[in-house]
């Protein structure tokens, strides 16, 4: 059933993040009131109205276009952990994040994005990344390229000798441990920053725009969608054991995802 439905139309995808979006985003942009923002788990880890809704809007859209699928998002793991267990299951997945970026969209910036992936036993099969103020919407599908509204993503590899730009874990989101890995990429050659939305970091690198990204979390609506992206426009991703990233978990971090397989390899080395 699910390959069936791969290989057919996948527009409603397409629609149905973009409604999502419509409905419950972009008229929140800049228009959030005080009691929609709320604080998860410390003054950096922020949810908005806009999280929850968007999240809702899609776990019913998205579950309507493929029986039997479910979703794992940001919001409902956080509401229920054991949610997280899904990606382990028999069931395809819509792994989902609302708004990546929240930091972002609440300061009313517009770096942020919608990710969507579908998986099944741990293997990430497509993903959808949507940026609404952009309106920009990258697609990806295991074997079949990834595409840039409708132009073929091509990630490149960086010119011999170049510095290498590297959006890296930001620093109020990592460990005293974390951040000496992150320490590493200190070096010659290499000009690493803090990242924005990981969803936008991811879509930088497969349209060869940002050299690498090495981040030292893992939950899988961060990273499934871009992951995706980046291998099916040519890069690669590796964890600090030099296997690529499971996003069923249990990853040895932090980790890299780059242009192509000499850089992973490189910025890799430069963290353990």
């Amino acid at each position: 059933m699910i390959d069936e439905f791969l290989t057919g139309d996948l527009s409603d995808v397409e629609e149905a993040l973009r409604k999502a979006a419509a409905a419950e985003i972009t008229p929140r942009f800049r228009q959030l009131a005080e009691h929609e923002i709320v604080e998860k788990n410390g003054p950096h880890d922020l949810v908005t109205a806009a999280d929850r809704l968007a999240e809702a809007h899609l776990t019913a859209s998205l579950t309507a276009l493929l029986a039997g699928s479910v979703v794992v998002g940001e919001e409902a793991v956080h509401a229920d952990p054991a949610v997280y267990e899904a990606l382990h299951g028999d069931a395809p997945v819509w792994i989902v994040d609302p708004v990546d970026g929240t930091r972002q969209f609440v300061h009313g910036e517009p770096g942020f994005c919608t990710l969507v992936a579908l998986a099944h036993r741990g293997e990430v099969l497509a993903s959808w990344t949507y940026a609404p103020v952009t309106d920009e919407l990258a697609v990806a599908v295991r074997g079949g390229g990834a595409r840039l509204g409708g132009e073929a993503l091509h990630s490149g590899a960086p010119a011999p000798g170049a510095v290498l730009d590297v959006a890296m874990s930001h620093p109020d989101y990592t460990t005293p441990e974390q951040k000496r890995a992150l320490l590493g990429l200190g070096v010659p050659g290499v000009h690493a920053r803090p990242c924005g939305s990981a969803g936008l970091e991811y879509l930088a690198v497969a349209r060869g725009a940002l050299d690498a990204v090495a981040f030292s979390w893992e939950y899988a609506w961060d990273h499934a969608a871009g992951l995706l992206l980046v291998t099916e426009a040519g890069g690669a991703h590796l964890t600090l054991t030099g296997e690529p990233f499971r996003v069923t978990g249990g990853n040895t971090l932090p980790f890299t995802a780059a242009r192509d397989e000499a850089t992973a390899r490189r910025i890799r080395e430069l963290l353990t």
